[in-house]
């Protein structure tokens, strides 16, 4: 009898204990803190160690609204030793941002399942620095070195963090002189809690210069001793400076050649300096395999293979490869791939039916002849392919220099050899090249040498790689290409990109400009075998400016800012009334014409106007090319963030002066981005101003000669795709910020 009440009462006991369990550490179902101003609630939300249940990932939501299972959902539960010293960690939290007197108290009151949480918070007065002393005044820091070191300002309050930062910032800026024992430490803070204000008083000792006495090298076992020091800024007898140390350590990681790279200095209170580089070996080899498939290409390989220390000295090779366009036969007009080369001529089929690939090798020696100098030499072949429109056989070689003139300042020169050939139709050269003459054609198909100089530099103080969130990103490009460089194309090119970044309340500020001018070249022979011996204003499509897309103007699909042409089959001009498609009068029918609907030929025929979706848009691009966009992002919830912005360009074949007279517009936006591993996951939504333009039409027709040749109309079509609010709205999804 008694085993049998001990059986029942079991489940009893099991339940009540669950119970208890649940008064004591209820689920926090919610997590509100209130009557904050002064700060960011998400960094003060991060310094607690209460949380909400929530979803693990942004990605997982939809899965989380219909199931609460333990791989979607993440339960917090409520701990309230936990609680109390919550309240003291908010607390330090803003004593150490200058608010001295803030208090914090907490509720806890039942929500559904579980409880909600709730912090609030009593800021109270900051404490004000009323003037911060830095000294004694030295030769070493100049008045405009201290300003500039010291973030901690009068009239702002008392913020520990940025005293903490001006301290490190001041002894980087000794070390960075050659101070490397320098001290500099809070003499005073005098606080006057009645008129809630504080004076700071920073002490400066520079002590003594130092230098580097010996290097020491550990850990290595393949790698030679010599090369570890080719790699080092530092150097016996040098000063011993924060920034070769640091340029040091980049250096060695950035060769490929370490797992792991420490330049160490024990503690010596002398001005000579032991210096210990403490490395750890990476294998030499890698060797990388992978393939995907999308609409463009069918399937695709790619391969990597790098040897890190080819013959010693650092020195990599680097092979790359990639296959695609595979299966096309057998695919196209197969599942997603129905569209694919639909449009393509029985004839042309079979050649752009063929793989596609390109490949590359190269060699390159980092430390040549110092430290901050790179070598590098390669060569390279392709054959590319965009269905309906061209095919590119290329192969070439090139040779880069480069030296960095200050840290994350590197400027390059670069000669690249290339020959090219393009496979296409009257169409495109007419189009893109600007030249529509049958011999102007026929030399343009031919192999011809694009081989320019390029001098490049760039600098980067931006504080991230993904999203940087203050300094600036810039770089300038001049490129040259004539009979001098052995080019057939003869051009002078100059672009210059500059983005800055601003805290600016939660979010960041972030300002993008970009400029460019491009003009050819007069030559005076036969270079590209054009009548007359002349290849004026014949530039290579690449070697122009374009504008639009999801690092440009998003209001505009990609390259669709600009000059453009039209294009339309000749089938589609023999429905317009009163249009002869044969050669010699198709020029004379009007692009703007009304074209036959129903009953063609006959009596009854109806008739309407040719529609924009009947024509093509194609990009020429532009000699020249002013462009800007502001953009401020700010945080949505946790790893979720948005944007507005306004980007806007000009577009032109006239000098940077007159690019008014050029295409242009200006396009606002929002957009969403979602912080991943491999960076921000980004959708922009741009709005298109649907500015009509006149712009001229081309079409390909059969001459006398039973020869297809490019006839452009002699009126020009007034092309306004957008017609309702839908078409306004251009979409982009990419990873990466737009700059």
């Amino acid at each position: 009898m008694a085993t049998g009440l001990l059986l029942v009462g079991a489940p009893v006991l099991r339940a009540q204990s669950a119970a208890d369990d649940q008064r004591e550490a209820p689920e926090v179902t919610r997590l509100t803190i209130r009557g904050v101003r002064a700060i960011d609630v998400s960094e003060l939300k991060n310094s607690i160690s209460t949380t909400a249940s929530s979803c693990r990932s942004l990605l997982l939501t939809p899965f989380c609204f219909i199931s609460k299972s333990h791989l979607f959902y993440e339960r917090k539960y409520l701990d309230r030793k936990e609680l109390q010293r919550d309240i003291l960690r908010m607390r330090v939290f803003y004593w150490k941002r200058g608010y001295r007197q803030a208090t914090v108290d907490t509720a806890v009151a039942p929500r559904g399942s579980g409880v909600q949480v709730t912090f609030r918070v009593t800021e109270g007065r900051p404490t004000i620095v009323r003037k911060i002393a830095v000294g004694p005044q030295t030769d070493v820091l100049s008045a405009r070195d201290i300003q500039r070191s010291v973030s901690l300002r009068a009239g702002k309050p008392l913020n520990l963090l940025m005293l903490d930062s001006s301290l490190l910032s001041l002894s980087n800026k000794l070390w960075d002189r050659g101070y490397a024992d320098a001290v500099v430490r809070v003499d005073t803070i005098a606080v006057d809690d009645s008129a809630y204000s504080a004076d700071v008083s920073i002490a400066i000792d520079p002590r003594w210069k130092a230098t580097v006495a010996e290097l020491r090298i550990t850990g290595n076992e393949v790698i030679t001793p010599g090369t570890i020091r080719n790699s080092l800024t530092l150097h016996e007898g040098d000063l011993f400076r924060r920034s070769d140390v640091i340029t040091s350590q980049r250096n060695l990681y950035e060769s490929g050649l370490f797992r792991h790279a420490a330049i160490l200095v024990p503690p010596q209170g002398d001005s000579g300096k032991i210096v210990e580089v403490q490395v750890r070996e990476a294998p030499l080899h890698e060797a990388r395999v992978s393939g995907g498939f999308n609409t463009a290409d069918f399937f695709q390989l790619d391969g990597t293979f790098r040897h890190y220390n080819l013959f010693g000295g650092a020195r990599r090779l680097e092979l790359t490869g990639t296959l695609g366009n595979l299966g096309a036969a057998q695919l196209n007009n197969t599942g997603i791939f129905r569209n694919t080369l639909d449009k393509v001529s029985d004839s042309d089929r079979p050649a752009f039916e063929q793989p596609t690939w390109q490949t590359s090798a190269q060699i390159r020696q980092p430390w040549f002849q110092s430290p901050r100098n790179t070598l590098a030499f390669g060569v390279f072949a392709h054959r590319r392919a965009l269905p309906r429109v061209f095919i590119d056989r290329g192969m070439g070689a090139n040779l880069t220099f480069t030296r960095e003139v200050a840290p994350r300042t590197p400027a390059s020169a670069t000669y690249q050899f290339a020959l090219t050939r393009v496979e296409a139709g009257d169409l495109y050269f007419c189009v893109y090249y600007g030249v529509c003459d049958t011999t102007s054609i026929r030399a343009q198909r031919s192999r011809q040498r694009l081989s320019p100089l390029a001098l490049t530099a760039s600098v980067d103080r931006t504080n991230e790689a993904f999203s940087p969130t203050s300094g600036i990103l810039g770089n300038v490009s001049l490129e040259h290409a004539s009979g001098l460089t052995v080019s057939d194309y003869r051009y002078n090119r100059a672009s210059a990109e500059l983005s800055t970044y601003y805290r600016m309340g939660r979010g960041v500020l972030a300002v993008h400009g970009r400029a460019g001018i491009v003009r050819a070249l007069h030559s005076t022979g036969a270079a590209l075998g054009f009548a007359g011996g002349q290849a004026d204003d014949v530039l290579h499509p690449s070697k122009r400016f374009y504008a639009g897309g999801s690092q440009s103007v998003r209001g505009y699909g990609e390259n669709q800012l600009g000059p453009r042409a039209l294009t339309i089959p000749a089938s589609k001009l023999a429905t317009l009334t009163g249009c002869d498609t044969s050669f010699a009068t198709i020029a004379q029918c009007a692009a703007n014409g009304p074209a036959c609907a129903k009953y063609c030929g006959t009596d009854s025929a109806t008739f309407a106007t040719l529609k924009d979706r009947d024509f093509v848009p194609r990009p020429l691009g532009g000699t020249s090319v002013l462009e800007g966009s502001v953009e401020y992002r700010f945080p949505i919830w946790r790893a979720l963030g948005g944007a507005a912005f306004v980007d806007g360009a000009l577009v032109g074949n006239t000098g940077l002066l007159e690019l008014a007279k050029g295409d242009g517009a200006i396009t606002p936006g929002v957009g969403i981005r979602y912080k991943s591993p491999v960076g921000p996951i980004r959708v922009d939504v741009g709005f298109n101003p649907g500015i009509a333009e006149d712009l001229p039409v081309y079409t390909a027709v059969t001459n006398a000669k039973g020869q297809q040749q490019i006839v452009a109309l002699n009126s020009l079509r007034t092309y306004d795709p957008v017609q309702s609010f839908f078409d306004h709205l251009t979409f982009h999804f990419s990873i990466g910020q737009a700059f």
